[in-house]
């Protein structure tokens, strides 16, 4: 069994407002998604973030998402496959300068919310993604949301010569194809630490969990999420990564 990753949605704060607490979330993971400025984050933010997760060795990977700070980017924007492209590329180009200033480099790129969904119904726009991963530079990995069945992703990413991780969620609740259940749905966020765990040690094993309507699903996945701003989420990931460690 390969060992799972540990990823969490980091740097999502703006201005004075702060979300999470990144300081101590970051010792425990592995990979760091950080907001890039369009649905959270801003250059000190940025800045502060690489620094933080340098000093850990975490990995750093770029979190775009559509043009949306009020709505903190889940909601769905009609932007063109040109657009989204040029908007990727333009929020990978701004972390990675951080990067490079800190005497790093971006490892991969994981888009947000609503543009990170839209990826799994629209064949253009995952292929405007996979496009800013290529031209940006050859051999950036693009993580996407493991599905019961990722032969689609696989296939377009192969033919943008993009590598591919693909990603599964401690503390959000599955439709019966492993797509995420929208949070509009009751129940689509866990918040019980327990069930959290409970998940997250089941995908990490490979092993089927209940989806939102208690049917088995099995994800193969490379990285498991747990988000930053679960109330519960630091103490789960202490757990987490201790189980983790153990298997």
């Amino acid at each position: 069994m390969n060992r799972i990753l540990l990823n969490c949605d980091m740097g999502e704060g703006f201005g004075a407002w702060r979300m999470g607490d990144d300081a101590l979330a970051m010792p425990l993971i592995d990979q760091a998604n950080l907001a890039c400025g369009f649905h959270a984050g801003d250059p000190l933010i940025m800045a502060r973030s690489v620094n933080l997760a340098m000093e850990h060795g975490v990995r750093i990977g770029a979190h775009p998402s559509y043009p949306d700070l009020q709505g903190f980017g889940r909601r769905h924007l009609q932007c063109s496959a040109e657009e989204v492209r040029a908007l990727v590329l333009y929020q990978i180009g701004a972390l990675d300068a951080f990067c490079r200033a800190a005497g790093g480099q971006l490892a991969y790129v994981k888009p947000h919310g609503a543009l990170y969904n839209d990826l799994v119904r629209d064949d253009a726009l995952l292929m405007a993604v996979l496009d800013a991963c290529h031209c940006y530079r050859k051999g950036l990995p693009l993580m996407v949301l493991a599905l019961a069945d990722n032969g689609r992703e696989l296939r377009l990413a192969d033919e943008a010569d993009v590598p591919l991780m693909f990603e599964a969620f401690a503390d959000r609740a599955y439709l019966s194809d492993g797509q995420l259940a929208p949070r509009r749905l009751s129940g689509a966020v866990h918040q019980d630490p327990e069930r959290i765990l409970a998940q997250a040690l089941a995908i990490a094993r490979g092993e089927p969990f209940a989806d939102i309507d208690g049917k088995p699903l099995q994800l193969r996945a490379d990285s498991l999420c747990v988000h930053g701003d679960n109330p519960e989420s630091l103490a789960v990931l202490r757990r987490l990564r201790a189980q983790l460690d153990a298997l």
